[in-house]
């Protein structure tokens, strides 16, 4: 069964940096798509940033230049460091393994 687990949500205040990591199990995550979602308070679910097997990356408009998406294939883990944070990058963020999102979550909140 597959897992995913994020972690590295917290709060910060604007301007500020964290780094999410979300650690798959029960599949190797290698040849897969790997996506970080958001969903603000009160909002819809939104794609922020992708990485695919071949290393490319894609990323929402509001989020170019201040986020970065990675993956360590060896460590099944895909990360998202945020840099700049803004009180709107305020959300649950979720990752996904191709269409199969996490139940579980980490909560970023960007205040002052």
């Amino acid at each position: 069964q597959v897992q995913l687990v994020e972690s590295g949500g917290g709060l910060v205040q604007p301007g500020g940096s964290l780094r999410l990591s979300c650690v798959v199990s029960g599949i190797s995550s290698t040849i897969y798509t790997m996506n970080w979602y958001r969903q603000p308070p009160g909002e819809q679910r939104e794609l922020v940033a992708a990485i695919t097997s071949g290393g490319t990356t894609k990323y929402a408009d509001s989020v170019k230049g201040r986020f970065t998406i990675s993956r360590d294939n060896a460590k099944n883990t895909v990360y998202l460091q945020m840099n700049s944070l803004k009180p709107e990058d305020t959300a649950v963020y979720y990752c996904s393994l191709d269409k199969v999102i996490s139940r579980q979550g980490t909560q970023v909140t960007v205040s002052s």
